[in-house]
């Protein structure tokens, strides 16, 4: 297989993975993945405010949040996209 002919299969595989997924997203639940990045926002509103020592403790934990949350999400529609549920 050349070189040009690969990269094409790849490219086309990985759209094809996103569209499925994208389509399979809105199944699972995002509330939680929602309210953490609310947290950063509200963080960093704090910060606008001149709290800045309780702005950026709650921009850190919000993007804990967001990161561990975003990955519970992933996995989840992943889950489905694979079971098919």
């Amino acid at each position: 297989m050349t070189r040009r002919l690969r990269g094409l299969c790849v490219t086309s595989g990985l759209i094809l993975g996103v569209a499925l997924a994208a389509c399979t997203a809105g199944a699972a639940d995002k509330t939680k993945v929602d309210k953490a990045t609310q947290q950063v926002q509200k963080g960093a509103r704090q910060i606008g405010q001149g709290k800045v020592d309780e702005g950026v403790k709650e921009t850190a934990k919000g993007i804990g949040n967001t990161v561990v949350e975003g990955a519970k999400f992933s996995g989840e529609t992943i889950k489905e996209f694979f079971t098919g549920k």
